[in-house]
């Protein structure tokens, strides 16, 4: 079974409620087995328009990542988000 990547490409407009919000993501990921694979970080903007923090995140399967974004907890973590900033996010499927 592939691995999946949860994708996010986030603008912080908010810092305080953004730092409850990552703090609360934070518990859900590791509930789900999360492994943090990049957070931040220098950005090189090639094409198309970015956003300043990029985050990739490994599940072992699409199922335990689809879990671990509808779970109670990242739900209850996301309402710090909303109008902390601009959040792109995504789950792909790894190759084989």
């Amino acid at each position: 079974m592939p691995k999946a990547y949860w994708i996010a490409h986030v603008t912080v407009t908010d810092p305080e409620p953004y730092a409850l919000y990552a703090a609360g993501a934070s518990a859900a990921f590791a509930r789900y087995g999360a492994r943090i694979l990049a957070r931040g970080g220098t950005v090189n903007q090639l094409e198309g328009e970015g956003h300043p923090r990029n985050v990739v995140i490994e599940f072992d399967s699409m199922q335990a990542a689809l879990d671990c974004y509808h779970s109670p907890e990242y739900q209850a973590a996301k309402e710090h988000r909303r109008d902390a900033g601009i959040a792109n996010i995504m789950i792909v499927e790894g190759a084989e």
